[in-house]
């Protein structure tokens, strides 16, 4: 089983800051979406989001372009072959997603993800080793991208907690990696 937090209403204070280098009016999977946090900001900044979740009582978007009740622990890709223009993961993690999730990231899209890391434990949950991303984790798997920003340590807020967040985007000429000049 993974971890995701339903809790938190505010967004990603890390996809917020890096959401600017989506391509203008892409297509955003949200991952593990659950009450829509992300969703909600990505559609109001003009995004068209794609929302996934397992739980279908908290998946309740109506900002979404596009919802999806699916396990992905349990079952199937739903996006086989779909490329996106922005991939944003919060406070989840299943590691055998991780080369389907770098894959799903269209020509000049981004990655941005965010989730609990080694060292969580001694401040709360998630605690057990396999919901924590190890040291330098999710850099070994976004290898194929080009890492804009990557943080591995402590944070304040929303809570206190030890995680790791990249920012990664698939080289291409619209990439908006580019036109910030990076």
């Amino acid at each position: 089983m993974a971890t995701h937090s339903h809790g938190n209403t505010a967004p990603s204070d890390w996809m917020r800051r890096f959401a600017p280098l989506i391509p203008a009016s892409g297509v955003v999977l949200d991952v593990a979406a659950g009450s829509g946090r992300n969703s909600r900001w990505l559609a109001a900044a003009g995004y068209r989001v794609v929302a996934i979740d397992r739980d279908a009582t908290v998946l309740d978007i109506d900002c979404a372009r596009e919802t999806l009740v699916v396990d992905l622990e349990q079952g199937l890709w739903p996006f086989p072959n779909r490329r996106f223009e922005g991939v944003v993961v919060a406070n989840y993690l299943h590691r055998p997603l991780f080369p389907v999730l770098c894959e799903s990231v269209a020509e000049g899209g981004v990655l941005i993800y965010e989730t609990f890391a080694d060292g969580n434990q001694v401040l709360g949950r998630p605690a057990r080793a396999e919901f924590l991303l190890r040291r330098g984790e999710l850099l070994e798997h976004c290898r194929d991208l080009r890492v804009v920003a990557y943080e591995d340590g402590y944070i304040d807020s929303p809570k206190p907690a030890c995680v790791q967040r990249i920012c990664a985007v698939r080289a291409g000429v619209t990439s908006g990696v580019a036109r910030f000049g990076l």
